[in-house]
């Protein structure tokens, strides 16, 4: 008896599809990102300038409060990332236990035979655009603007609409792992606009999860690369994986130090009593707050 295919049974992992999984057609979104790429260059434009001339806006006048708008804002986005991660790690998980890892990393068949992970995975690469709102919340408020928030929103969005255009295969990962730590992250926030003083314990574990998502992008992306130089087949270019290479080790760097600056060194300074540095507690879960992670 001839063994099934990974192509010859969609959508085996869901109990239920809905209709605007059922119909997506990937091709037709596929096009459309391909010949309008150059916008994405312009969205980050507009909102560099947006953001920096907001915060020159903003000096002399009374920071907003926006709690409520603000409790709204993270809620569906937490509901958003959870459902996404529902829809797409199934698909991640089944690949990795009937056909390995060289699968799940060099062959994009979650976008092209697979249409609950399809849609999502086009669903994640354009909730990227207003997820660039958070800056506005930030902007709005009057809370310092660091550098690791902004260059994160930008890369990101840039990154994944390249590797939505190529069909890159290790983007199920990257996928699977970033609707995974947003549903955690903007549940914690979601919570926190609600009133909710959640122990520092949670912020930790926000940033030591996006720690090590960086630690899993490198090593899938170096796995990318040795299939490629014994040049077996793997549908993602040299071009990608430099890419992708570079931005998650950064991304690594900058929140290796953002722990580091957050955490540990708070604790010193709170050991030793020093006046000048906050130890922690509201103060750097509003700072955690800030960052939002791939």
């Amino acid at each position: 008896m001839k063994m099934r295919s990974y192509y010859d049974v969609p959508n085996r992992n869901y109990s239920y599809i809905f209709n605007f999984e059922e119909e997506f057609e990937h091709q037709d979104t596929r096009v459309w990102m391909t010949k309008n790429w150059t916008i994405s260059f312009y969205i980050c434009g507009l909102y560099m300038i947006l953001i920096f001339g907001g915060q020159h806006y903003m000096q002399s006048r009374p920071r907003f409060n926006l709690k409520g708008v603000l409790c709204v804002w993270n809620s569906l986005l937490a509901a958003f990332s959870l459902m996404g991660a529902f829809r797409t790690a199934p698909e991640l998980f089944h690949v990795l236990k009937t056909y390995g890892v060289y699968h799940s990393i060099c062959i994009p068949s979650f976008i092209e035979h697979d249409r609950v992970a399809g849609v999502w995975t086009w669903l994640f690469v354009l909730s990227k655009l207003p997820e660039l709102g958070d800056t506005v919340f930030i902007v709005l408020r009057k809370q310092p603007l660091i550098f690791l928030h902004w260059y994160h929103h930008i890369t990101v969005f840039l990154y994944s609409w390249f590797s939505y255009t190529e069909y890159t295969a290790t983007a199920r990962w990257f996928v699977v792992m970033n609707f995974c730590v947003h549903s955690i992250m903007y549940t914690y926030y979601a919570l926190r606009s609600m009133g909710y003083r959640l122990p520092r314990r949670f912020a930790m574990l926000i940033t030591t999860c996006q720690l090590a998502q960086m630690v899993v992008g490198c090593t899938v992306n170096i796995w990318a690369a040795q299939y490629l130089q014994e040049h077996q087949p793997c549908h993602v270019s040299t071009m990608n994986v430099k890419l992708s290479i570079a931005m998650y080790f950064s991304y690594f760097v900058l929140f290796a130090r953002f722990f580091y600056k957050s955490y540990l060194d708070a604790e010193n300074s709170k050991k030793s009593k020093t006046p000048n540095n906050v130890p922690g507690g509201y103060t750097s879960n509003q700072q955690i707050g800030k960052v939002k992670y791939q």
